[in-house]
């Protein structure tokens, strides 16, 4: 569904960003990964031996790596897949600059790609940005109201976007998983542990957590052709609980 099409995946190495670009340059897509890492040019080579069909960039700025990317080929699809700690504090113990760290990472870089890549597309009047969120602002987390008000931005700036930039033909959506089993919120040794698992299954209608490669086929979708008439969605991905 893919085939042509040029997609850039950011923080590929946290998250959902990893299995999310495997399946798009599965699909045919010419991936770029985006990763602060990738700043590294040891980190970079390593991830690039062990990926060869995803393109990796060593630019961090969001502006000069799609001028570069541009350079190769014009951007459909650009893919905001940012990541910050669920940081768990009771709002009495919470710290302003805690919030703020969450706000960076979570809303700032996420509008600074999306602004960078809508001045490309909106040339061409033509381009997808989609975030990939959390489906927590939607019900709440008591204890991590600093998480849900970063990814809650997110789907805020990913609602107000798309009625900006529909008059380009530029669809834009927000993916919003939870509970879904990614090394970034659910690391190896809580997975392993059965009665932790229990205690989150029991909260998600289906009883499981989903897999990064349901979140990936989702967001394939979305930065397809067949989703061009979609936009202003905030699509949860969790299971039945939001």
């Amino acid at each position: 569904m893919l085939t042509g099409l040029s997609i850039l995946v950011t923080n590929v190495t946290h998250f959902v960003g990893l299995p999310t670009a495997r399946e798009l340059a599965r699909q045919g897509a010419r991936v770029v990964c985006h990763d602060r890492a990738f700043a590294d040019p040891e980190a970079r080579a390593a991830f690039q031996r062990d990926h060869r069909d995803l393109h990796i960039s060593g630019t961090i700025d969001p502006d000069a790596l799609i001028a570069e990317i541009e350079d190769a080929a014009p951007l459909d699809v650009l893919v905001n897949n940012d990541f910050f700690p669920a940081l768990r504090a009771a709002i009495d113990t919470a710290t302003a600059d805690d919030l703020r760290r969450t706000l960076e990472d979570l809303v700032v870089a996420p509008f600074r790609f999306a602004g960078a890549a809508a001045k490309a597309m909106k040339q061409r009047r033509k381009g997808k940005i989609l975030f990939v969120t959390s489906a927590a602002p939607l019900r709440g987390l008591p204890n991590y109201s600093m998480y849900a008000t970063g990814r809650g931005a997110a789907n805020a700036l990913a609602l107000s976007l798309a009625q900006e930039l529909a008059a380009f033909n530029i669809q834009v959506n927000a993916i919003a998983p939870n509970y879904v089993e990614s090394p970034s919120y659910f690391p190896p040794d809580l997975i392993a542990n059965p009665e932790a698992m229990k205690r989150f299954t029991e909260k998600v209608p289906l009883k499981r957590l989903g897999k990064p490669e349901e979140v990936a086929a989702t967001v394939a979708f979305f930065a397809s052709p067949q989703s061009s008439f979609i936009t202003g969605h905030v699509l949860p991905i969790a299971g039945g609980w939001a």
